[in-house]
């Protein structure tokens, strides 16, 4: 499976920046859904973010998924990895 990687940076409110990636498969193009999900996982957080608009949110790549991501993508619609300062 192909998927595309939304490169992420959302401020947390001890202004500290989240790096994550947004995966989904690569023939998704609706960015509000890719926003959506984005914002999802940041709800999971126990502190709180700033907002994640298209300033926060860009394309980056296509490449090849992994089997676990595959998984995650086919139960959720999406993955994430965590980068920095995501915990």
């Amino acid at each position: 499976m192909n998927i595309a990687v939304w490169d992420t940076y959302v401020k947390r409110d001890n202004d500290k920046t989240m790096h994550f990636d947004i995966l989904v498969p690569s023939e998704m193009k609706d960015e509000q859904t890719i926003f959506d999900y984005g914002k999802q996982y940041l709800k999971s957080k126990p502190f709180q973010t700033g907002q994640l608009t298209t300033n926060e949110c860009r394309f980056c790549h296509i490449e090849q998924a992994n089997k676990e991501i595959i998984e995650t993508i086919t139960k959720n619609g999406y993955s994430i990895i965590e980068m920095e300062n995501c915990n």
